[in-house]
């Protein structure tokens, strides 16, 4: 049994959480979680995390730690349990521009460290993650971490070196795909469609769009035509 806790239990951990509960993985880890919000931890039992009383406690308990907090709150994290960390720890940041570097400034010179760009579909079990490992993460680390968010989505892994250019792609990117889509769905209800009518036809249309980037065997450029 591998022991996995989450410092953080916002959106996005809370997320990950979930897609490990509901996957194959669920017998082999057990789930730890801290946060500031005891409603949020609470709302984590029906999935078998156990709540710990602060963020040392995530450290003594599990080789696995995710760092599932805002890159602001970073500072003030370690600093608190930086000291805390051994070798034998992976630690696990999905904090947009946070780097390994930074991390292991801030506990070991030696630190294994992943760092992660995951996105909100991860809420749905639709996540498209980036992933990279710092030196002294070995392989099978490193797999253990991609299959629990291979349990909530896909992934691709990336050189440590790409991780701030990849928000564009995957972690800010629906965002702008909201706003796009808000568009269309304000046109139509200008011109007389109803709202929710728009709201299905073009959401099925950007599913329907992204099927056949990914399957079709067409390129981008003759898709377009």
């Amino acid at each position: 049994m591998l022991n996995v806790g989450f410092i953080g239990a916002g959106n996005m951990g809370t997320a990950i959480i979930k897609g490990i509960a509901s996957s194959q993985m669920a017998d082999q880890i057990k789930l730890f979680a801290y946060d500031t919000s005891l409603d949020k931890l609470s709302a984590l039992k029906p999935f078998g995390v156990e709540a710990c009383q602060n963020n040392a406690d995530i450290v003594s308990q599990c080789k696995y730690v995710f760092l599932a907090i805002k890159p602001q709150m970073f500072d003030a994290v370690l600093g608190e349990i930086g000291s805390l960390f051994e070798k034998n720890h992976v630690i696990i940041s999905i904090a947009a521009g946070i780097t390994s570097a930074y991390i292991k400034s801030k506990t070991l010179a030696e630190a294994k460290v992943v760092t992660v760009m995951p996105n909100t579909p991860l809420l749905l079990g639709e996540g498209a993650t980036a992933l990279a490992k710092s030196d002294g993460v070995d392989e099978a680390e490193f797999e253990f971490v991609c299959s629990i968010f291979e349990s909530c989505g896909e992934i691709a892994v990336l050189d440590e070196s790409k991780m701030k250019e990849v928000i564009a792609i995957n972690g800010s990117s629906p965002a702008f795909i909201y706003l796009f889509a808000k568009g269309f769905i304000d046109y139509a209800e200008s011109v007389g469609i109803p709202r929710q009518t728009a709201v299905t036809l073009f959401s099925k249309s950007l599913i329907g769009s992204a099927k056949m980037i990914t399957d079709s065997g067409y390129g981008i450029d003759e898709l377009i035509k």
